[in-house]
């Protein structure tokens, strides 16, 4: 039998998952028995196939009306551990949207609520469910590339200056007093960092023993546009990833995990893997993933290990707490970016190759003579 289900936050990046209900619904996975949005949506909002959905703009009192057994939560970042709180005291079992808080404290409520709760909880780093992860993990278990020396990550994305116009919250690191954060490595490219974190081997929130940051903004914005950040493990390797919303000419993302003896780089959106190594042929393999609702389906009626609980998050969570706790991002110098008419959006020149310098040197960008970086600004332990 299929499980009700609601959706809080359908617009947006919400509409994805609508499309994505759709499809497991199609499958007699799941049933679409309620929409949570502060204003309703409109008929021509709800893809064909998934019925009338009841709505309401109070996620409890919908929850109680439907009797869904899981609620995604796709809303902005400062409500997910209350909204995630409101379904656990309920017994409903959640897909909760990354970044999962806005701060680590915020975080352990969340999480802490919904471990006591006694409810399942999945995390949407949705690059966590590529079957490209167990195997890169595979081949370093095996010594494929060596000892492993550490891991980089790259990302080099485009936003119009609209973007930070979406909503009252976008582009910000506090809104009204409380904690936003909405910056380019905790919101659109978290999933950098998160797999980055990952493919070391560091996960939990102990994993992490430092986090050096270094956080500056083209647009005018609160929060970092372009930014940087290396964390040391426990492990003692460093995880370094670079990120920008202000590229050239915007690319994949990917990690780079470096060894002794080779590399292995992961497009991660792509699902798509090359591994480089002494005495061989480059070798690229292509993989699937297991959707994250799918996964936690399973979980309710199988017993699947669910992929990406929350603690399986913590370091990420450590990684925002240091950016949150950092001081204010830089701006850029005027002389440092310009405005591309046609796209109305604004381009750090050089970026893109200095992302890429930071993933493959595991260097910040102040290290690698950034203009605009000052040399160690930030430490956060």
């Amino acid at each position: 039998m299929s499980i009700d289900l609601v959706l809080a936050g359908a617009r947006g990046h919400g509409r994805w998952h609508l499309d994505n209900i759709l499809r497991l619904q199609d499958k007699g996975i799941v049933r679409l028995a309620g929409i949570c949005e502060l204003t309703p949506l409109t008929p021509d909002e709800i893809p064909a196939g998934l019925g009338t959905p009841e709505q309401s703009p109070d996620l409890g009192a919908l929850l109680d009306a439907t009797g869904a057994r899981i609620a995604v939560i796709c809303t902005p970042i400062p409500t997910h551990t209350d909204l995630a709180l409101t379904a656990a005291s309920r017994g409903v079992h959640l897909l909760l949207e990354k970044p999962p808080a806005p701060s680590y404290p915020e975080f352990r409520r969340m999480a802490d609520g919904v471990a006591a709760a006694g409810v399942a909880c999945q995390i949407g780093f949705q690059s966590l469910g590529s079957h490209a992860v167990p195997a890169i993990r595979d081949l370093i278990a095996d010594g494929t590339i060596g000892e492993v020396t550490g891991v980089g990550g790259a990302g080099a994305w485009a936003r119009a200056e609209s973007y930070y116009r979406r909503a009252p919250w976008a582009g910000k690191r506090r809104l009204n007093g409380v904690d936003v954060i909405d910056g380019a490595l905790t919101n659109p490219l978290a999933h950098a960092v998160a797999t980055a974190l990952a493919l070391d081997g560091a996960v939990r929130a102990e994993d992490v023993t430092r986090v050096e940051t270094e956080l500056f903004h083209a647009n005018t914005i609160e929060s970092d546009d372009t930014s940087c950040v290396r964390v040391t493990t426990s492990h003692g390797r460093p995880v370094t990833i670079a990120a920008t919303l202000c590229a050239e000419r915007p690319g994949e993302p990917y990690v780079l995990v470096h060894g002794s003896r080779g590399r292995i780089t992961y497009w991660y959106k792509q699902d798509r893997v090359l591994l480089q190594r002494a005495g061989h042929g480059p070798e690229e393999y292509e993989y699937g993933r297991t959707d994250l609702l799918e996964n936690l389906v399973d979980h309710l009626t199988d017993h699947t290990s669910l992929l990406v609980p929350p603690d399986s998050t913590g370091a990420f969570m450590k990684v925002v707490e240091a950016i949150r706790t950092a001081p204010d991002p830089a701006p850029l110098p005027e002389n440092a970016w310009y405005l591309l008419n046609d796209e109305e959006r604004r381009v750090v020149p050089g970026i893109d190759d200095l992302v890429e310098k930071v993933a493959d040197s595991l260097a910040l960008y102040s290290e690698l003579d950034a203009p605009w970086a000052l040399p160690k600004e930030v430490s956060t332990r």
